[in-house]
């Protein structure tokens, strides 16, 4: 059911506490922590504690947590000082789009020059 916790989420369990992360930022609503395999200098990955496959369901269902992600997000490139030198935000929306887990999340990347290629 979304927004309900699934026994068979990566991300889930990291929220749960269940599989250790390198959380960087945490808010009541949000997790941010590092990409376990990166691909900028900076990679961290902004979630929303509640489960919805992707950001599209996300947004329909709690567009306040969706806004809540953006905001975590530019916390998050402050933290990490690429404000200034740029950085990307990127929502992976299904298979095709090259999403893997299953729950809404935003890729925060910089600390180098950006591609096209990056997710």
């Amino acid at each position: 059911m979304a927004g309900e916790p699934q026994s068979d989420c990566l991300f889930c369990k990291i929220v749960a506490g269940e599989i250790p992360a390198t959380v960087v930022r945490e808010t009541e609503r949000t997790l941010a922590f590092r990409d376990i395999s990166p691909k900028a200098p900076s990679h961290v990955l902004v979630i929303p504690k509640v489960h919805y496959p992707n950001a599209a369901a996300l947004a329909a269902a709690e567009s306040e947590i969706t806004a809540e992600l953006l905001v975590e997000a530019g916390e998050v490139a402050a933290d990490e000082k690429i404000v200034e030198s740029g950085y990307r935000l990127i929502f992976n929306t299904g298979a095709g789009a090259g999403q893997t887990i299953f729950h809404a999340h935003v890729h925060v990347l910089g600390g180098r020059p950006m591609n096209e290629n990056m997710v």
